[in-house]
């Protein structure tokens, strides 16, 4: 999992930025990847996969709200994160 600072500073659209989707989408995929990991080795964890679907909710809501207001950010952001085929 990378940094906060550094998925910030990756996604950011302009300095100080850290409230646009696009960083919103970065920070959830990061902490999604994250907790994938965290699945591995403890399969039971079932309150912590609540908190996992809920984070896949908000990053697919995020990510339907950016195609519906600029398409190209959209798929600029999905083809950085590699999210979709």
């Amino acid at each position: 999992m990378l940094a906060k600072q550094e998925v910030m500073a990756k996604y950011q659209r302009f300095s100080g930025d850290t409230g646009s989707p696009e960083v919103q989408v970065a920070l959830l995929s990061s902490a999604i990847e994250h907790l994938n990991g965290h699945f591995q080795a403890n399969k039971k964890d079932n309150h912590s996969r609540q908190g996992l679907l809920k984070k896949v909710a908000l990053r697919r809501k995020l990510l339907k709200y950016l195609k519906r207001v600029n398409l190209q950010r959209y798929v600029n952001l999905v083809k950085q994160l590699g999210l979709r085929a």
